[in-house]
């Protein structure tokens, strides 16, 4: 278990150094995490290198029992390079050059920037391959963030287009015929004339957007692959983490293809950031976290926690006292094994000014030093119970493609995928039903509920794993704009949608509506739901049913002949169909019923209480967790504002 802090010397005057690595200590940290920002301190001048500054951090960490992680610099271009080699520089839609001075403006699909960071990634790794002090690499940091996933330069449209033409055997006719350029005219005669989609009248066509998604995401997971296996070319038995930003599914990048390339993913927490006037909602942290255990299917590491306000122009909420510290629990609860804050000291100058530390910019211990110490003490106390991985029962399946979809055609104002699959995971969170949160090449064996909101791209191979996992007994959870699209991102001529699932579900769709803010619907429970009422919005399928069973009917004028909410059992197991956006007490009833069907235990708590259990036998704990700013009971325990806490449990 690594516990520490982002410590950034050099920002700070070198007489500092001794003091502050003792107070590192007193924190009760082993490891602090350095260097990804200070590529020009190692390279001052081309092919100038020169590594004497972090010799020296290295050598103090050393002397008081330290360990660090080493991040390659990349993430921050030096002056000198942007003004020798412009093009390395990445471009907004309509041509315009981001200006060298803020932090990933590089073109992932520069030569330059490869051939450059190529450089210093092996001089950097060849300098301190031997030292035992490193025990990981960071590659680059937050990669795709802040807008940087996207560049529309011209190497970027090369490189697309040779993207397009590999994947079309060179056969410009097998693209026009896939993508249908005969619709306004949009035939091409060569691959040349492929623009990227930028800025036009109406909108370019949606098979083209959804190649420019995947070419998206693969120049930044070819970038991060790069430079891993250029540390394994040099040190053969390095750690390598990257460390995701939040947001993930929003990306234009698939997170879980990046992390196919590293040892660990690490993700930088941010329940609250500049000018947000309260944090995101517990449930919504959790499923963030989920989402990154997803990515390898493994426990993960924290390296940016906070324990301040945040923000770069401007800063917002400040956590309260303890709330930070129930963060880090939340964290640990959710599959986090090791855990760095962001950051050691405030900065006094630069951009983050105002991304509060451990520490402010006075250097005085107060509150929050002590939190982290608690918080560090306590985790170092359970580290057995921290690093057994998390098993679960009930798994959110997403699939980037379909995300992206729904980028390049919404269909509703208000659908959100990544909403609406929290909406889907905060029925089992509310009752403390741990979820995992996995991408759809995932191993889906071990579980028996797959939940799979909005996977409109429809995957043959991926339908046939869910139609055995549902004959074998599992239960499958299907919702609205379910399988309405190939994988191109066409519709499918002569299909009945939900495509491969119409016969297995039992239910045809046969008209759809996207829905604003206030148009909402009455829906009518029937049979096992017969009394119960709910309230439908944001987008609903019209069902007729052959021989599905009618879990709610739409009840309003015109579509109350329609079903809204179907199942089917299937073999041993049952397949679901929610076929709009339902209420919250609807979608926890439906939900409840899913999980006693399937000898899913919950445990229902208090409003803001969350509970997790940690580790096996006697080394397991149960990790309490009050997300309120009053006290809450749990059982018999009186729990303060933002209180977190942990009692030994045995667990099998």
């Amino acid at each position: 278990m690594w516990l520490g802090v982002d410590y950034y010397p050099e920002q700070w005057d070198a007489s500092l150094m001794d003091q502050d690595m003792d107070t590192i200590v007193e924190l009760g940290c082993n490891v602090i995490r350095i260097a990804e920002f200070s590529w020009h301190l190692m390279e001052k001048t081309e092919g100038q290198y020169d590594f004497s500054f972090f010799d020296n951090v290295i050598a103090h960490a050393k002397q008081k029992g330290l360990k660090i992680i080493m991040g390659t610099p990349t993430a921050t271009i030096p002056a000198w390079l942007a003004k020798k080699e412009p093009s390395i520089l990445s471009e907004f839609e309509g041509g315009k050059k981001r200006t060298f001075g803020g932090r990933h403006v590089y073109c992932f699909n520069s030569p330059v920037m490869y051939e450059y960071s190529e450089k210093i990634v092996r001089k950097l790794v060849e300098h301190y391959k031997d030292e035992e002090a490193i025990v990981a690499w960071q590659i680059d940091n937050e990669i795709g963030h802040e807008g940087s996933d996207v560049c529309y330069c011209s190497q970027c449209q090369d490189a697309f287009r040779k993207f397009l033409k590999e994947k079309f055997h060179g056969d410009i006719d097998l693209l026009n015929e896939t993508y249908g350029t005969t619709f306004w005219s949009q035939e091409y005669n060569t691959f040349d004339e492929i623009p990227t989609p930028m800025e036009t009248i109406t909108t370019h066509n949606p098979a083209l957007r959804l190649d420019w998604e995947r070419f998206r995401s693969k120049s930044i997971v070819d970038f991060i692959d790069f430079q891993a296996k250029l540390i394994r070319e040099i040190a053969s038995d390095a750690v390598i983490i990257h460390d995701f930003p939040g947001g993930g599914l929003g990306k234009h990048v698939d997170y879980s293809k990046v992390a196919k390339s590293i040892d660990h993913v690490a993700y930088n927490n941010y329940p609250v950031w500049g000018g947000q006037r309260e944090p995101l909602a517990p449930h919504e942290i959790a499923f963030g976290l989920d989402y990154m255990r997803g990515l390898k299917n493994q426990n993960f590491w924290i390296t940016e926690a906070i324990m301040g306000a945040q923000g770069h122009d401007v800063t917002g909420y400040s956590p309260r006292p303890n709330q930070a510290k129930l963060w880090s629990y939340q964290g640990f609860a959710h599959g986090c094994e090791s855990m760095m804050y962001f950051r050691y000291r405030g900065a006094t100058k630069g951009a983050e000014q105002f991304c509060y530390g451990v520490l402010d910019a006075d250097n005085v211990k107060r509150r929050k030093f002590y939190e982290v110490q608690s918080c560090f003490r306590e985790m170092a106390a359970n580290q057995e119970a921290m690093e057994k991985p998390i098993r679960t029962e009930v798994a959110i399946v997403y699939d980037y493609d379909s995300v992206a979809a729904f980028r390049i055609q919404r269909q509703s104002i208000l659908l959100n995928c990544e909403n609406e699959m929290m909406k889907l995971y905060k029925a089992f969170y509310d009752v403390n039903v741990p979820v995992d949160v996995i991408p759809e090449d995932a191993d889906l064996s071990g579980y028996k509920v797959l939940i799979l909101p909005q996977m409109i791209i429809g995957k043959p191979e991926f339908n046939e794993k869910i139609r055995t996992f549902v004959k074998n007994g599992g239960t499958a959870v299907l919702t609205y704009r379910t399988a309405v699209k190939d994988i191109h991102n066409n519709l499918t001529f002569g299909e009945v949608i939900p495509v491969g699932f119409s016969e297995f579900a039992g239910v045809a769709l046969v008209e759809t509506e996207s829905l604003q803010d206030g148009q909402n619907f009455p829906m009518t429970g029937c049979g096992l739901m017969e009394g119960r009422q709910g309230i439908g919005g944001v987008f609903r399928d019209m069902l007729e049913v052959s021989d599905a069973e009618v879990l709610y009917r739409y009840g309003d004028m015109f579509y109350d002949g329609f079903a809204a909410v179907t199942r089917k059992q299937q073999g041993d197991g049952m397949i679901y169909y929610i076929g709009c956006g339902v209420d919250e007490e609807t979608m926890q009833t439906i939900m409840d019923r899913v999980m006693k069907d399937n000898g899913i235990e919950a445990e229902p708590t208090e409003d803001g209480v969350e509970v997790c259990c940690r580790g096996e036998g006697k080394h397991a704990v149960r990790m309490i967790m009050n997300h309120n700013g009053h006290e809450a009971k749990y059982g018999e325990r009186v729990l303060k504002p933002y209180e977190s806490c942990m009692e030994k449990v045995e667990m099998l």
